[in-house]
């Protein structure tokens, strides 16, 4: 049995996860989706992994699952518990010492973004409906509206300084339709930080929501 410690992106809802996670513990395993203090202007990196670490406990066989901005807390859980898989989910994968919100430039993120919206003729101002949203049902998206938390921008100004990558299979999951990180950026970015393929699934930004058997089949295939 594996445990699958699921780590949400900006706003460090838990809940995001909350479908996914029950895919998984029926089939057998444990899922930990994981609330980050990320309303909390006083609350870094460090702290959303220390967060991370303390629901984990002394379990092991653990799988880290990072969504979208969790993939800046990824690096440094890994570097305080025993990992044995780590996936990206349409995720900003760093590269060491990188600034958080520096990333979109590093990578070309926001050019990318705005090609892809020109291309398909979908606004280029961003917007949650448009570029989170478009594909995630109705209920959900009101089911959601209670959970939302702003994301404090103390982790935007900090550095993400980690040894290395852990010695473990790694994995990146990105949503065809993702129109945030649209999907053929998403597998530059991999091949040049990690240099690994994209598991391409149906949906977009908020995979986990629009797209959850998908999802949880991928990652129990791994």
């Amino acid at each position: 049995m594996a445990t699958f410690v699921l780590i949400p992106g900006a706003g460090g809802v838990a809940w995001y996860w909350h479908l996914v996670a029950d895919l998984l513990v029926d089939a057998g395993h444990e899922a930990i989706a994981v609330d980050l203090p990320a309303d909390d202007p006083t609350a870094g990196l460090a702290d959303y992994a220390d967060r991370v670490a303390d629901a984990i406990g002394r379990r092991r066989d653990l799988v880290v699952v990072a969504q979208s901005l969790g993939g800046f807390t990824a690096p440094l859980v890994c570097a305080r518990v025993p990992v044995e898989k780590l996936v990206f989910v349409n995720a900003m994968i760093p590269v060491t010492g990188e600034l958080v919100g520096a990333w979109w430039h590093d990578t070309g993120a926001t050019d990318a973004r705005i090609a892809a919206a020109e291309r398909a003729g979908y606004p280029a101002d961003f917007d949650n409906e448009t570029y989170f949203l478009h594909d995630v049902s109705p209920a959900l998206v009101a089911e959601g509206a209670e959970h939302v938390r702003a994301q404090s921008e103390r982790v935007f100004s900090e550095r993400c300084v980690f040894g290395g990558w852990p010695n473990v299979p790694m994995h990146v999951i990105g949503g065809r339709d993702d129109r945030f990180f649209p999907i053929d950026f998403q597998q530059r970015v991999a091949r040049e930080r990690l240099g690994l393929d994209v598991d391409v699934l149906p949906g977009g930004h908020l995979l986990a929501l629009a797209n959850p058997g998908a999802v949880a089949g991928r990652l129990l295939s791994y």
